[in-house]
């Protein structure tokens, strides 16, 4: 890790900057396979499977018999985790539904809003070398409560051709019954333009290394709906004096081994914490079967002494991190002075991972950045509102002089006909 003592704020820039591939070389080459798959469709997307997954795909959708082969060979004990992870996820999100209230803005005039689920949308469920079974949890179950007609998935197949058996049984166990072998940005492409196999879909939903993420903003200004540009993982942690480096280290590593693109940054008003947190980085490192991705995230990643925590404030809201974890005694205080973050963890005892996979809230966060205009997933991500609005005859005679005022002002005449039509 980088290591930074007290940067000045003309600096601050600099260190928010996520890694990322050369912009120029992403754009082409995600164009390029949008392209392919919009006007070949399933050939383009078995082709693409080939050379990128180096996997020979005869049939794009997962069938019902090898869905049922693969919650058997899910263990027992996972099962059990699942489920309760799913409890936990769908009571989290239930508690989101709103009820519809009617407002009368002046009388017999009333407004209120309805909302309604999006019919399709397609969910991407990264599926390489860490298959996150996870994430259909946290796309499946809001989009279940939202009522979507209809939820695809896609994720990448393994080697041997096959979907990772506790992805299909989260799949199974979410009630998400069309599940297709693509992964990448062709399957974002699917998704977007639709094949003969795969349904075209309204909104996609799901994080994804940065060719997805890159996909998904390209159909996005094309018109289809996106949650969010959610890319590579990042963490960012604030330690106080107090924190145990044990405890940091394992959460930054947490984050690194997501990917090489990943980044982690740790934040502290106190160099020892630094010291002691990157001896342990190193002892723990060793440990993780995903050692050298780690490693390589750790090449990109910070630690950072501030000189106050007012500082160390600024500078969160800058970085507007997808994961903060607050290690402090006054993490409550602190968390009230955050206005750019994902998803934050409180105390010593919060780490980031119960939030990945159990505690309830949404995996699928911002990054990059931006957090500063986007939330993380929620029920409300699956729907869209509609206003309505419902006048008497009294109440288009108090209000309508108000519009038709206005309307000449604007010297729309026809938009104040409409009123006076109505009420000579």
């Amino acid at each position: 890790m980088k290591i930074e003592v007290n940067p000045e704020k003309e600096k601050w820039k600099k260190l928010c900057e996520r890694p990322q591939l050369e912009l120029e070389y992403l754009d082409t080459s995600v164009k390029n396979i949008l392209a392919r798959v919009k006007k070949s469709g399933d050939e383009a997307l078995k082709e693409l499977t080939k050379q990128f997954d180096q996997v020979i795909i005869d049939q794009l959708q997962v069938t019902e018999q090898e869905i049922k082969e693969a919650v058997n060979l899910v263990p027992d004990t996972l099962k059990a985790a699942i489920r309760t992870a799913a409890s936990n996820i769908e009571k989290f999100h239930r508690a989101q539904k709103r009820e519809t209230v009617e407002v009368e803005t002046m009388p017999g005039v009333t407004c209120w809003r309805k909302g309604v689920a999006i019919e399709k949308v397609g969910i991407y469920i990264p599926g390489g070398s860490a298959p996150l079974f996870s994430t259909v949890l946290m796309l499946a179950i809001p989009a279940k409560l939202a009522g979507c007609k209809e939820v695809v998935l896609c994720t990448p197949p393994s080697k041997d051709g096959k979907i990772n058996p506790a992805i299909l049984f989260a799949a199974s166990l979410t009630g998400v019954t069309k599940v297709f072998k693509v992964g990448g940005a062709q399957a974002i492409a699917a998704f977007a333009y639709g094949t003969s196999s795969i349904p075209a879909v309204n909104k996609i939903f799901g994080p994804g290394n940065q060719f997805v993420t890159k996909a998904k903003q390209l159909v996005n200004q094309e018109g289809t709906a996106i949650d969010m540009p959610a890319g590579p993982s990042e963490v960012l942690v604030i330690a106080d004096d107090k924190a145990d480096p044990s405890f940091i280290a394992a959460d930054l590593l947490s984050q690194a081994e997501h990917g090489a693109d990943s980044q982690v940054v740790l934040v502290t008003t106190d160099q020892t914490i630094v010291d002691k947190t990157l001896e342990q980085v190193a002892l723990q490192i060793e440990k993780l079967p995903r050692k050298e991705i780690a490693k390589e995230a750790l090449k990109n990643s910070l630690a950072i002494t501030f000189n106050s925590s007012d500082q160390i404030v600024d500078f969160v809201n800058e970085y507007a991190p997808e994961h903060l974890i607050i290690n402090a005694q006054d993490c409550d205080l602190i968390a009230t002075k955050i206005i750019n973050a994902g998803s934050i963890f409180l105390g010593a005892y919060t780490p980031e991972s119960v939030g990945d996979y159990a505690s309830g809230t949404n995996h699928t966060l911002p990054t990059n950045g931006f957090a500063k205009a986007y939330s993380g997933v929620s029920l409300d991500s699956f729907m869209k509102f509609i206003t309505l609005q419902k006048l008497t005859k009294d109440g288009l005679n108090s209000l309508g002089p108000i519009v038709e005022e206005m309307a000449e002002a604007e010297q729309l005449k026809g938009h104040a006909e409409a009123i006076r039509v109505r009420r000579n």
